[in-house]
């Protein structure tokens, strides 16, 4: 689509509201993405709203790893193994993805985000093991989470963190500001995965994407600075992450339900 400066300056705000949920809770990037570019920038398909919000979320996942990279809140091998496997989940799921109705997408979409936020409210406070490492015993869990997040991930056209993040915690017990950092070096090749996918198929608008990005990078730093503070209060991150994932959630179900009734 040909962008008008209206359009130009949303993407920059919706950019913002993203990069700042990346960096904060390490997720709601194509959860926030996708309605975004849909309902608040304008964009007429799901599929091209999934694909460019892919493409954008990669980019603003890194921007936000480098953040929590510098204040060490990521374990790096974890996140590697995961990321691999995550991967080809990612292109399995999104090949899949790519042949449902866009707004049935949306709608299932919404229900998982909200089962996920009330698991997470139930563990809230948890307080997990700091100095967590790969190993045989957490390695094989870290794959076979990866990769179910990854085709969860690629099917509803998500970054994935908040799959990820709860997968994180499930396969290791680390910390939660640990398995946020950690998770967006998989969102970020999630993301990449998903969105060379839609690309193949020319559902990506290049010139909105990095719109989106550039405000995204403003977000992600003052995203990880309030996930810091956050942490250092108990549970408060692991609410904040639920409080987040369900609303959102709510508001994709309410917007779907109304399209498809």
């Amino acid at each position: 689509m040909t962008m008008s400066l209206a359009q130009a300056v949303l993407g920059l705000v919706s950019g913002g509201l993203v990069g700042f949920s990346l960096g904060l809770v390490g997720g709601g990037g194509s959860i926030l993405a996708t309605p975004l570019l849909v309902y608040v920038v304008g964009v007429a398909s799901p599929h091209v709203a999934i694909g460019t919000g892919a493409v954008a979320v990669a980019i603003n996942a890194l921007a936000s790893l480098a953040s929590h990279a510098s204040a060490g809140h990521v374990k790096w091998r974890c996140a590697g193994v995961f990321a691999a496997f995550g991967v080809a989940g990612a292109v399995a799921g999104s090949t899949l993805g790519k042949t449902m109705d866009g707004e049935r997408l949306l709608a299932l979409f919404a229900l998982l985000m909200i089962a996920i936020g009330a698991l997470t409210l139930r563990r809230r406070g948890a307080a997990g093991d700091p100095a967590v490492r790969l190993s045989r015993e957490n390695g094989p869990m870290l794959a076979v989470f990866g990769f179910g997040a990854g085709a969860l991930s690629g099917f509803f056209g998500i970054g994935g963190g908040f799959l990820i993040v709860p997968g994180m915690i499930a396969a290791t017990g680390m910390p939660t500001i640990y398995a946020v950092g950690s998770s967006l070096v998989a969102v970020a090749a999630f993301g990449a995965a998903t969105a060379g996918n839609y690309a193949v198929s020319g559902f990506v608008d290049w010139p909105l994407a990095l719109t989106f990005a550039v405000g995204g990078g403003a977000g992600a730093w003052l995203g990880t600075k309030a996930s810091g503070r956050l942490a250092a209060r108990k549970g408060a991150l692991d609410a904040a992450f639920a409080v987040v994932i369900m609303s959102v959630g709510a508001y994709m179900l309410l917007r779907s339900a109304r399209t498809l009734l």
